[in-house]
């Protein structure tokens, strides 16, 4: 095996980029950071180069020791963790099975259950060297767990989201079927290295690893998850109920090797969807805090005593997504005539009182560091109508749009873009359903109003949901042109060239893509003062180990 070399080859163009002002901090630690460095290292060398200060050092051996936290969110089946559709599944079980990388808050990459990884020049290889750690049984962690996971991630057999992202370097189809481009596609190199040997090249490798269905699971136990399942993390599952808790226990009987647990109890409590069902919780001292809070209840909860507000400002968003295979979507005309009628400033004015950012209907945020700027599409009904019209909709259409109840913000957002489509000629019913039932038929409606949480890149979400054949393709959206320039965005690290490549991603979306998209969300929930440590993450994680609690 080679020797490890002190930097990846970018780093010097990196560097030059951040002195030059191209990049920001954030960005130059994310990519310093992806390429193999250490967080440490890079946030030395961001402060060598007057980029700001540097996050103050948590002093973690000052928090209080012991007690029960609880936070007010839903609780779900956990059985298939590599199959987990939404994210409150993923909070729990990578409490207690852990994944070899994960995004922080400061949207910085760190290893996790690995200790180390670096990139090949050509940004085609990577290797990732394990923690020498064991299991809660005792058995070591190796290579070969890592190896099987991945295998069961991306069989398409398991219905893992993450095809979508890892299928443009990973996977390849044959004979109709989406297999591993190579046999060696995931390598054991040794005990304790694992190696990506990619098709493409590939960016985010471990910001993909981050995705909340990549739980380490032990291969042992199928790929299944629940009370007393093996895990590596801090925290062991002791007690779980759908729709009413799950309990996670600390293990304390030798070092952790990220630090803490602090805690000896993480408690998660379901308190539905209602709102005001979460607030009361908070108020009342049922919870300490929240997965995450309506926005309309933000003065309800600044009346509330030792409560402290946190937000994040996100690429949380949600869209109106069209099945482009059923009439009237299947053309594209209509499709964008959608968006014309939108007044995304408008709406998200009415439904997320100004808090986040008017949607540009191409699904990459201004907070992403890929975004590349286009002209305003605006608010434009006559042009709407005129577009209706070309596609033999003079008399506009009638359809129909399905919709969560809550959160109360979304179907607030599908009522004001419903009164604005009737300047275009678009008449819309909408049909609401209760959360659990809207999750059911989310992927099957010709037209719904979905939620799609924070990723770190502008391409991660786009290759999730609308890359040719992949699990979350609700819309059936297939555009091989799309494909390609998302698979070569993936692999471009240079800034400016992504940038430039996105764009034309982004013009795709909004000339031909099956999506209209409002706006994008800041995202905000309260914390009972005595909760230590607590930063709120744009995705929402919470990490047990690092959290702690006044008794």
């Amino acid at each position: 095996m080679t020797q490890r070399r002190e930097h990846h080859p970018a780093m010097p163009r990196l560097v030059e980029d951040l002195k030059d002002r191209k990049i920001d901090r954030r960005q130059f630690l994310r990519y310093a950071t992806l390429l193999g460095m250490s967080a440490t290292a890079a946030y030395g060398l961001a402060g060598k180069l007057g980029s700001g200060l540097l996050p103050a050092a948590r002093a973690q051996e000052d928090l209080p020791q012991g007690g029960t936290l609880r936070i007010g969110m839903r609780v779900q089946e956990l059985e298939n963790p590599h199959a987990y559709n939404w994210l409150f599944p993923g909070i729990i079980a990578c409490n207690v099975l852990g994944r070899l990388a994960v995004t922080y808050q400061d949207g910085v990459s760190r290893p996790v259950l690995a200790e180390s990884w670096e990139a090949s020049d050509d940004l085609k290889t990577w290797t990732f060297k394990l923690r020498k750690i064991n299991w809660h049984n005792g058995r070591p962690f190796t290579a070969d767990d890592v190896v099987w996971n991945l295998h069961h991630i991306l069989d398409p057999a398991t219905g893992s989201s993450s095809v979508g992202l890892m299928k443009g370097y990973l996977m390849e189809e044959v004979d109709g079927k989406t297999v591993l481009w190579d046999a060696n596609a995931i390598e054991k190199v040794d005990d304790h290295t694992v190696r990506f040997n990619l098709k493409e090249p590939q960016v985010a490798v471990p910001e993909h690893l981050d995705h909340y269905t990549n739980a380490i699971v032990d291969p042992e136990e199928d790929g299944k998850f629940g009370v007393g399942s093996n895990g590596l993390m801090a925290f062991e599952l002791v007690d779980h109920a759908v729709g009413e808790r799950a309990t996670l226990k600390a293990r304390k009987d030798e070092p952790f090797f990220l630090g803490g647990p602090y805690l000896d109890t993480l408690e998660f409590i379901d308190l539905g969807d209602d709102p005001n069902a979460n607030l009361a919780g908070l108020a009342s001292g049922q919870v300490h805090g929240l997965y995450e809070l309506d926005i309309f209840q933000m003065e309800a909860l600044q009346a509330i005593p030792g409560i402290t507000i946190h937000e994040a400002k996100t690429a949380n968003t949600s869209v109106v997504q069209m099945k482009v295979n059923r009439k009237p979507y299947d053309d594209p005309r209509v499709r964008t005539a959608l968006r014309y009628a939108t007044d995304s400033k408008r709406t998200l004015e009415i439904a997320h009182r100004d808090m986040g950012l008017p949607g540009e209907h191409h699904f990459v945020c201004p907070v992403h560091p890929d975004y590349a700027p286009l002209p305003e599409m605006g608010y434009d009904p006559e042009k709407a109508k005129a577009l209706l019209a070309e596609a033999g909709y003079p008399d506009g259409i009638d359809i129909e749009i399905s919709a969560k109840k809550d959160p109360n913000w979304e179907i607030q957002a599908v009522q004001a873009m419903v009164e604005q489509w009737k300047a275009a000629n678009i008449r819309a019913s909408i049909n609401v359903l209760p959360s659990a039932q809207f999750w059911d038929v989310w992927d099957k409606v010709d037209l719904g109003f979905v939620e799609w949480a924070h990723r770190p890149l502008g391409f991660m979400v786009l290759s999730l949901g609308f890359r040719t054949g992949v699990p979350w393709n609700a819309p059936e959206y297939a555009n091989p042109e799309f494909d390609r320039l998302l698979t070569e965005a993936e692999g471009t690290l240079d800034i400016e060239a992504r940038k430039a490549i996105m764009a034309k991603v982004e013009k795709i979306m909004q000339e031909d893509g099956p999506i209209t998209q409002p706006v994008w969300r800041s995202i905000v929930t309260g914390m009972n003062n005595k909760v230590k440590n607590y930063t709120m993450h744009p995705q929402r994680w919470f990490y047990g180990h690092e959290l702690a609690i006044e008794s």
